[in-house]
């Protein structure tokens, strides 16, 4: 009887080890990152809380122009302040393209500052990403934010010069932690000189439209606009073009 017992229990513990390591997962490979030299670098800047939308949809947006012909399309990429897995607010797990801290990165046209849930608080207080984007402001032809990443841009202090807004609900808030700033209500967003603020939430998408009829014009914006499904029509949408 206790020889049947020591097997059950060997048998029960050679089970339970092959099952843990059935669930090791194999150590992250980062995949190598192919930039056509002839387009846009597009860089989105992500942390854990990323809000999904607010990455997705200019993301979205921007990487279909590789679709379209004779223009000069748009090579888009992620970067963090690590290479670990980012963990979005809504659960979404992805791998960042880049380490901003810590790697070389290829000259960046575009950055795009999605919102994250922290945005009003300790993303507030990283030195580290507000060099960051200060370093890439000296050379970018375009800094975007959606929803709160307004609040990262005006923290970094580019915003200075530049009407800019953020989510509906935010922009007194705004106001209140940067009275100094021009920021505007009721449009969805604002281009002012090469930085584009936007409202945020589905409106991400809106904003990005726009900066592609800014650059290709209105038919690759509405080429780009019905392969997503979306009517899109720039007189249509609430906004404010200060200079451009």
């Amino acid at each position: 009887m206790k020889k049947i017992i020591v097997l059950a229990f060997t048998i029960l513990f050679i089970s339970c080890s092959k099952e843990k390591e059935e669930v090791i997962l194999p150590k992250q490979v980062k995949k190598t990152i192919q930039l056509n030299p002839k387009n846009y670098n597009v860089a989105f800047l992500i942390m854990d809380g990323v809000f999904n939308t607010e990455l997705t949809a200019p993301y979205d947006i921007f990487q279909h122009t590789k679709f379209r012909k004779d223009i000069k399309a748009m090579n888009v990429f992620t970067v963090a302040n690590t290479l670990d897995p980012i963990t979005s607010f809504e659960g979404l797990r992805m791998l960042p393209d880049y380490d901003y801290t810590k790697e070389k990165l290829p000259k960046i046209d575009i950055l795009v500052v999605p919102s994250a849930e922290h945005h009003l608080d300790s993303d507030l207080k990283d030195e580290v990403m507000l060099d960051f984007i200060n370093k890439i402001d000296k050379d970018a032809l375009f800094i975007t934010s959606h929803c709160d990443g307004a609040f990262v841009l005006a923290k970094a202090g580019i915003l200075t010069n530049s009407a800019s807004t953020t989510f509906p609900s935010d922009i007194d808030k705004m106001k209140e932690m940067f009275p100094e700033l021009d920021i505007r209500k009721e449009v969805l967003f604002v281009h002012d000189d090469k930085y584009i603020t936007s409202a945020g939430g589905a409106k991400s998408f809106e904003a990005a439209l726009y900066l592609c009829q800014h650059l290709y014009g209105k038919e690759v914006a509405q080429q780009l606009a019905g392969g997503l499904v979306i009517d899109w029509d720039l007189k249509n949408v609430p906004h404010l073009i200060i200079k451009d």
